[in-house]
């Protein structure tokens, strides 16, 4: 079954609730503890729902045309998928209805913001490096979260890994 989701095509099964209380996010990067916890305790003050979405990065487009060689390999996708199914996994045994996602682009912050503007999310938790500032920040893959927080119509929380 193929159908789109914020704007993006998408293979399997589509997102069963069409609403959720909370969207964990993540560009690529493993879901740590404390952003499951926090995205389990803002689901609960809400109606207990999460979905979990991880980003496949498409690392370009060659003279403006897609191409198969700046997709996401299989190695890529599974690793997402693995991502992605941790964390439901955790927010299930916690009592919490949860689905996950893995969209692939290249802009990611524009994919999460547009997703929970879709679901009508009333939260984004993500994990975030430390801020670099919107120069260099804007150039560095692990800085889509900061973009976030700047984009979303909604509250972010975003747990800052100083490792």
């Amino acid at each position: 079954m193929v159908g789109r989701l914020a704007g993006v095509k998408v293979k399997g099964a589509p997102v069963s609730p069409r609403r959720a209380a909370v969207l964990l996010a993540s560009e690529g990067r493993a879901f740590t503890a404390e952003t499951i916890g926090r995205a389990a305790d803002l689901a609960r003050a809400g109606d207990g729902s999460v979905l979990v979405l991880s980003i496949a990065r498409v690392h370009g487009v060659s003279f403006g045309l897609p191409n198969p060689g700046l997709m996401p390999t299989k190695a890529e996708w599974d690793a997402q998928r693995d991502i992605v199914n941790h964390a439901v996994t955790k927010l299930r045994r916690r009592g919490l209805r949860a689905e996950g996602q893995v969209l692939g682009t290249r802009k990611p912050s524009q994919r999460i913001c547009a997703l929970a503007d879709e679901l009508g999310a009333g939260v984004i938790v993500m994990g975030a490096d430390p801020s670099r500032g919107w120069l260099i920040g804007g150039m560095i893959w692990s800085q889509e979260p900061h973009a976030v927080a700047r984009r979303a119509k909604v509250p972010v929380h975003l747990a800052i890994d100083d490792t």
